[in-house]
């Protein structure tokens, strides 16, 4: 009892807490109150917040609001007279930054509250009310600031004045913190990041997860210097890592100053889900922290992420220039997939993929097996050889954010139909394991069924239809005018399969049935309705149930859904854009349809604008024409490197900022593709613990490690430097 008792006396050793980067934001007021972290960490959040400095999204459209008599804004010229001020875009208030950080508990409460929880914004007094915050010498505020410059100035402290006495101390620790960023400039550069990131996790994995911090941080902000106050546009993709976490990748896409089209990786962000709702949160998040103003965007391309995910973003940003998505072969697949029948049969497709290429083995049987056809025809003059034809290839794996694999996965499966059957025939036969043996025997049954032959055959026919304008609207540097017609040309062709193309679809479809001795049913039987039993009684023919529950829902599916893309404002949009094609001595030039471009964009040209863009055009067509230097130009992108070689986008600065905004039109690029390469590059199965942060920061060294090898060592040791109170502080390095 009396043991009892004295072992509830003893006091518990209190647990550490750890400092959590997810706690970190960047917008004032969504910020969690200073005092209300653990006071073991409130330095390392202090110390966040001083690298990461005040929130301050220059360019932001400032929303205007009644405020006595006037409608007022907060004014971005503020900024630059009090360099402690702070806007939270989610909030529409002002904060004071070294008051948050370093509050004084003592005097009035004016740099207390309103500047630190509830937020100012009463602008018609805001130069009064600021000036007043700021105060005399020991005002609230200044006592902050000065609480701030003493914690950022660790030169200072007791421990670095006993250790500056030893100047060789301070050369040896120099030494050493540049001998590690140069070993990480060289693994980044020559022998690949993992390697690097092993190492470091063996030997310095603190020192060495602040050192790619430092790198990426300073990467990231050349990166934003270098964007500045453009427009620029979003292109996403989600995908999970080896961990089972889902990630968005996040690319900006905007024009240099050069008039060149840059794309670069911004961050990697992980989100809970891929609803819309996450998706934009996480945005909001990235935007505040990076300083960028959502004002400014211009576009959001999207490249594997949820259609309702998709959708629902487009309604939440809402702005002039309508969005331009490029996924069709995936939006294919995805939007047929509301058709039971379809979706049932990409599950038995995956299926068979994943059977037949389970093994080497396997793959080389269906290898030698395709081989033996393809020299069997030859034999027989069934079919010709030539340079580039019947090449030695597989099954390919479709993938639900990689454009044209399930077209490529669909064409392969048909041409080596029998092959595949045959491998199926052994696995059956032949397999070790029973569960395999039962997959693969109910694998050849439904690949011999009417219906899944009829539905190959079908969804092969549509994503030929769409591919083309997939492949176009995602290159890079796509020629507008070749997409937009091939937008009419697609849907144009949707229709005439709806209207005209059953008879010869449905021959094709029984052609190979009879070929393959697959069973043609016939068309005026009845089945029961697919998901209904049979004691329900309700029946159809099949007739029906091929023409109007799938080839004809099919058909209105993607055209409803095509529509919706590329609405008339969408096609108004592209059709404008094409106007400004350079080539054939700017051949589609068409005054009337620039000035309507100029109203789609109707944030970005005054009323004023409108009236001096009519007469602008005229003398820019006119001297572009006549001028022999813009003869070579063949897109959008060489126009505008040469406008800015000569000067001409301060000539014709209305006619310039067009052609920008039409260069930012999002697109599916390969970067973002390039993004989740290396994310599987660093986060393997046997690094899958990697956290959020650290992997993002290696992933900006490693994707724009030519820019981070641009920038002064000495920068980045000096960030480095910053991220914690160290023994021995380094001053930057004279000149």
């Amino acid at each position: 009892m009396s043991s009892t008792s004295d072992a509830s006396t003893v006091p518990q050793k209190k647990s550490r807490v750890e400092f959590d980067p997810s706690d970190i934001i960047a917008d004032p007021g969504l910020q969690k109150p200073i005092e209300e972290y653990d006071i073991g960490i409130r330095d390392q959040v202090r110390r966040e917040y001083l690298l990461m400095g005040p929130c301050q999204p220059v360019g932001h459209n400032f929303p205007r609001k009644q405020q006595g008599k006037d409608l007022r804004s907060f004014k971005e010229v503020w900024f630059q007279k009090f360099d402690w001020l702070e806007y939270s875009v989610e909030k529409d208030a002002a904060y004071c930054f070294y008051c948050y950080l370093f509050k004084q508990s003592r005097g009035d409460k004016l740099g207390i509250d309103a500047f630190t929880k509830t937020g100012f914004s009463n602008w018609k007094k805001a130069m009064e009310v600021f000036t007043e915050h700021v105060g005399g010498v020991n005002s609230n505020h200044n006592n902050a600031r000065r609480h701030c410059e003493d914690f950022k100035n660790q030169r200072q402290s007791v421990s670095h004045i006993f250790s500056s006495h030893n100047r060789e101390m301070e050369i040896a620790y120099r030494a050493r913190v540049t001998a590690a960023f140069y070993v990480l400039l060289d693994f980044l550069h020559l022998r690949g990041l993992t390697f690097y990131v092993d190492m470091m996790n063996l030997l310095v994995p603190q020192i060495g997860k602040e050192l790619v911090r430092a790198c990426a941080e300073e990467t990231t902000r050349v990166i934003i210097d270098e964007i500045g106050d453009s427009h620029f546009s979003i292109l996403l993709d989600e995908s999970h890592d080896k961990s089972i976490k889902e990630q968005m990748a996040v690319i900006v896409r905007f024009v240099n100053k050069q008039g060149q089209v840059i794309e670069r990786f911004l961050a990697v962000e992980h989100v809970a889900d891929t609803s819309a709702s996450s998706l934009k949160t996480a945005l909001d998040g990235l935007f505040a922290r990076y300083g960028l103003s959502i004002s400014r965007l211009r576009g959001q391309g999207y490249d594997g992420a949820s259609c309702c995910g998709r959708r629902t973003l487009d309604c939440l940003f809402d702005y002039s220039a309508s969005q331009v998505e490029s996924k069709i072969a995936l939006v294919v697949v995805s939007v047929a997939k509301g058709i039971l029948a379809i979706s049932d049969f990409f599950s038995y497709v995956t299926m068979i993929v994943n059977i037949v290429g389970a093994s080497c083995k396997r793959r080389d049987v269906l290898l030698q097996k395709q081989h033996d056809k393809i020299v069997e025809k030859l034999e027989k003059g069934e079919i010709f050889s030539g340079r580039g034809k019947h090449q030695e290839t597989n099954l390919a794996r479709p993938g639900d954010t990689r454009w044209g694999t399930h077209y490529t996965t669909l064409i392969r499966l048909f041409t080596m139909w029998e092959s595949v059957l045959e491998v199926l025939e052994n696995v059956c036969n032949d397999g070790n394991v029973a569960e395999q043996r039962v997959i693969a025997s109910g694998l050849i049954q439904r690949m011999e069924s009417f219906e899944f032959i009829f539905i190959l055959h079908l969804m092969i026919k549509v994503l030929g239809l769409t591919n083309d304008l997939s492949n176009a609207l995602q290159q890079k540097d796509q020629n507008i005018v070749n997409a937009m017609g091939l937008i009419v040309t697609v849907k144009e062709l949707m229709q005439d399969l709806r209207e005209n193309g059953w008879g010869i679809f449905l021959e094709e479809v029984k052609s190979f049935c009879v070929a393959m001795s697959v069973s043609v049913p016939n068309m005026e039987d009845s089945i029961s309705v697919r998901g209904c039993s049979r004691r329900g009684g309700q029946l159809v023919t099949y007739y029906h149930h091929y023409h109007a529950e799938i080839f004809i829902a099919v058909i209105d599916l993607l055209t409803t859904e095509m529509n919706n893309r590329f609405s008339e404002t969408s096609t108004e949009l592209l059709r404008c854009i094409a106007c400004l094609d350079p080539r054939n001595s700017f051949s589609r030039f068409d005054h009337g349809m620039l000035v309507r471009l100029a109203q789609i964009y109707s944030d970005d040209f005054s009323t004023s604008d409108h009236l001096i863009l009519k007469e602008q055009l005229r003398i820019y067509i006119h001297d572009v024409r006549r001028n022999s230097d813009f003869s070579n130009c063949h897109d959008l992108t060489s126009l505008a490197v040469k406008m800015v070689q000569f000067d001409k986008h301060l000539t014709f600065p209305l006619v310039y900022r067009l052609i920008e905004l039409a260069l930012i039109l999002p697109v599916a690029t390969t970067t973002v593709e390039r993004a989740f390469s290396a994310m599987n590059i660093i986060k393997t199965d046997l690094r899958n613990k990697i956290g959020d942060e650290w992997l993002n920061n290696m992933m900006v060294c490693y994707i724009e490690r030519e820019m981070f090898a641009k920038i002064d060592e000495d920068i980045i040791l000096q960030c480095f430097q910053n991220m914690q109170n160290r023994r021995i502080q380094l001053p930057p390095r004279s000149n």
